[in-house]
């Protein structure tokens, strides 16, 4: 870990403290001939931090250094733009195609607490679906956060829900009835009989309240066939997580554990220095050797590859964020559990390990994200210090793609597993992921996934094996909990800014 970084916010995210660039800065603007008045200066502020940092800038002409040749231009320019919102979106690179995670933040507190895990939840991790053509949508419970409201509840992984509120959800209403300002609601529960879904009569009330998410839902030892097998469910790398991943792979060495399954299935990102800590955890033996490399703008690439490359580079490391040593394993093998809500650091963790370790991935094909944010708050660093105190927006533009240590990046696509898990519907057609009629108990040896994997540890096959024949039934998804809380699918960085 490079202590002398300065902090920054990629679901690939970073913190500015001082950015000092090439291209034009906050108090760069041409001053001839103003005429115009700036109508927002959260406009100014959008375009500012874009020009500078963002990832794509040459392909956006809007974002040229030469753009504007008097301040008159400039401000004439953002005053076509009704809100900063329509500006930001307008500028962005392809957006929803090529840039899908740069965000503008209303308020960056909230961004800030949910760095660190906290937000307002009821801890209910679930999947939206539909069945055939119908806008009606029906959720299923992935897991439920330790500690949370939900967790008091009786709702289980496992189980469905129609309706919120006593309302079918739709495609229409399910963001207002679920994800709205309500911190109060209540489920309809359902069951799945012959390819149809009803309500049951039961209903679970459930309250939203500010919660911090310990991620590390399951870590046990499992004994099979004379093996010691460590699973670790791992559902966000938040950065204060360093300390409770070391006490968790410290439990899981002194237990003589010899082989080790992350389930990430569920882990949509985090911080790109916990990704690096918890590869050196599982590893050890590389320790100072090349893990990711970053790559910026072409501003930012060619002043670091000039004076200061090493700053590109983070490497293998032997110690926590507080300096203290960590644990390692020195394994050559992990086997990790994916979906395709595993992304971002998720999948920097698989891109980076798989040059030195064999890294046996089981399940589906992760999301595709490769690339990271920063924040940048309205100063004229960029950094938090000296904010704007007129307004508490940030900007969370696209900085950083991430390459392992022989160059890959850009799967676009999500990585593919090794192995890949299906399940079988009535009609004989075969799917790929969880089958939701048959999901399983996290953490138990009969779970599809996790079965599958000590299946490969051992060479044994057990009941388990015969889950994944279980009927399903094929659904349509239509949105993950997790997009709705403030980070998404994010990643955090740290960053050396030019001096």
């Amino acid at each position: 870990m490079k202590t002398e970084k300065l902090l920054l916010n990629l679901l690939f995210i970073f913190i500015i403290s001082s950015v000092s660039l090439v291209s034009c800065s906050k108090n760069d603007e041409a001053v001839t001939d103003v005429v115009a008045e700036l109508n927002n200066e959260i406009n100014d502020f959008v375009w500012q931090g874009l020009n500078n940092i963002y990832l794509w800038k040459e392909n956006i002409p809007n974002l040229a250094d030469n753009k504007f040749t008097t301040q008159d231009e400039y401000y004439t320019f953002l005053n076509r733009y009704n809100t900063p919102e329509n500006l930001f979106d307008d500028l962005l690179y392809q957006k929803g195609v090529v840039d899908k995670f740069s965000l503008l933040i209303e308020d960056y507190v909230v961004w800030e607490n949910a760095l660190q895990g906290t937000s307002k939840t009821d801890g209910l991790n679930f999947n939206l679906a539909r069945l055939g053509n119908s806008n009606d949508i029906f959720g299923y419970v992935e897991y439920i956060a330790n500690g949370s409201d939900a967790s008091t509840k009786d709702i289980n992984r496992g189980d469905f829900f129609l309706t919120a509120d006593g309302q079918q959800l739709t495609v229409d209403n399910y963001i207002g009835l679920l994800f709205g300002d309500n911190d109060a609601y209540t489920l309809g529960m359902a069951d799945i009989t012959n390819g149809s879904i009803f309500l049951n009569g039961k209903t679970v009330a459930l309250n939203k309240y500010d919660f911090t998410e310990n991620p590390i839902l399951i870590n046990k030892t499992i004994e099979a066939s004379g093996t010691k097998i460590g699973y670790l469910m791992y559902n966000q790398f938040t950065r204060n997580s360093d300390l409770e991943l070391n006490n968790a792979i410290a439990q899981l060495k002194s237990n003589g554990i010899t082989e080790l399954v992350i389930d990430l299935r569920y882990n949509p990102g985090g911080d790109g220095d916990v990704t690096t800590i918890l590869s050196s955890m599982i590893t050890g033996q590389f320790l100072n050797d090349i893990f990711y490399t970053e790559v910026w703008n072409t501003d930012y690439q060619n002043y670091f590859e000039t004076n200061q490359p090493e700053s590109l580079i983070n490497r293998f490391t032997d110690k926590l964020f507080d300096n203290s040593a960590l644990t390692s394993l020195n394994l050559n093998k992990v086997y990790v559990l994916t979906t395709n809500g595993t992304a971002s650091a998720s999948e920097l963790l698989i891109n980076g390990l798989n040059p030195y370790i064999d890294v046996v991935q089981i399940g589906t094909t992760t999301y595709g994200k490769y690339v990271g944010s920063v924040t940048l708050y309205d100063s004229n660093d960029f950094g938090k210090d000296n904010a704007n105190p007129n307004h508490k927006y940030a900007l969370q533009p696209i900085a950083i793609k991430a390459t392992n240590s022989k160059g890959v990046s850009d799967y676009y696509n999500g990585i593919p597993p090794n192995h890949t898990i299906t399940y079988e519907t009535s009609s004989g057609a075969v799917y790929e992921g969880e089958n939701i009629l048959n999901m399983g108990i996290l953490g138990d040896v009969n779970e599809p996934f996790l079965a599958k994997a000590i299946s490969l540890i051992t060479g044994s096959t057990t009941k388990s094996s015969n889950s994944s024949k279980a009927i399903g039934i094929h659904f349509k998804n239509v949105a993950d909990s997790k997009e709705f809380t403030p980070i998404g699918k994010t990643m955090n960085f740290e960053y050396k800014s030019k001096k």
